[in-house]
């Protein structure tokens, strides 16, 4: 088995990783608590929301608190999955360097 085997391309970027390591941890998070954990931009995070959901890896769910509207993000199973696969094959990378 290659050492990139499992290694997932929708998550090479930082912003992606740093995405689903904080919904891995999380039943779900908030738009404004990602941005804020973060420290992106609205646009920079809504971007890279999006591939992770286009991908199946998160799910989105909005609604209102009070009159304002919230949008809340988790994981899916197929995220989870290949989130795990990902930092497995990330550690199997390391550990073959040592």
């Amino acid at each position: 088995m290659s050492l990139l085997t499992n290694i997932n391309k929708a998550f090479d970027h930082r912003i992606r990783l740093g995405i689903m390591s904080i919904l891995m941890v999380n039943e779900y998070a908030d738009f404004n608590t990602l941005k804020e954990l973060l420290e992106v931009t609205d646009g920079n995070l809504a971007s890279h929301l999006k591939g992770l959901e286009k991908e199946g890896f998160i799910a989105i769910e909005k609604q209102f608190i009070g009159k304002k509207p919230n949008t809340r993000y988790s994981t899916t199973n197929l995220g989870r999955k290949a989130f795990k696969n990902h930092i497995e094959a990330l550690e199997r990378i390391i550990n073959k360097q040592k």
